[in-house]
């Protein structure tokens, strides 16, 4: 008879684990990324349920459909390499 198993750790799991006056704090794997709200001025006034509906379209990147905002691994760990543009 055969078994199913997971193998290896699911790269799709991604949540948000805090909301505070200062950022969010997100979990990809075994990795927590601070955002602040001084970096990632979309989610400060954002209502909660837009900031915890989040996918991950692929590893190391995620979007926020309902809030339309779209960013990397990267861009959470160095957010001075892509300054925010308000158009």
């Amino acid at each position: 008879m055969a078994s199913s198993k997971t193998l290896g750790k699911n790269i799709g799991e991604v949540e948000i684990t805090h909301i505070s006056a200062n950022g969010v704090w997100l979990l990809a794997g075994d990795r927590e990324l601070f955002m602040s709200y001084d970096d990632f001025p979309w989610f400060k006034n954002a209502p909660v349920g837009k900031i915890l509906k989040i996918e991950q379209p692929r590893p190391g990147h995620f979007y926020w459909p309902e809030l339309d905002v779209d960013l990397t691994i990267e861009i959470i760990e160095h957010p001075e390499r892509f300054p925010v543009k308000m158009t």
